[in-house]
């Protein structure tokens, strides 16, 4: 069974800075992948950014040089550090484990809001 907790999230005025945690836990995850997504009222869950089974890393459009994904792997640890928020980023921010082998299994954060307003 995995474990995906977020925190970091709050409100911050725009052109203010976040960085978001997802700390897992549980048995040997095998091949991995993480990501972070996120989903605003009356919209669907899109993804924010991804470090893929290769290491390599991926952007939404919206969020490129803005943000950036990183990885603990000593802590087993997700970051996501948001730089030059709008209030477009306002939304709820989930984190994600995709197990590709052994087991292939898709966990999911509870979420962590996020509000960009003056």
């Amino acid at each position: 069974q995995v474990q995906l907790v977020e925190s970091g999230g709050g409100l911050v005025q725009p052109g203010g800075s976040l960085r978001l945690s997802c700390a897992a836990s549980g048995s040997n995850f095998g091949s991995y992948a993480m990501g972070w997504y996120r989903q605003a009222p009356g919209k669907q869950r899109e993804l924010v950014a991804e470090i893929t089974l290769g290491g390599r890393t991926n952007y939404a459009d919206s969020v490129k040089g803005r943000f950036a994904i990183s990885g603990d792997n000593a802590k087993n640890t997700l970051y996501l550090q948001m730089n030059s928020l709008k209030p477009e980023d306002t939304a709820v921010y989930y984190c994600k484990l995709q197990q590709w082998g052994p087991i292939r299994r898709t966990s999911w954060g509870q979420g962590t809001q996020v509000t960009v307003s003056s």
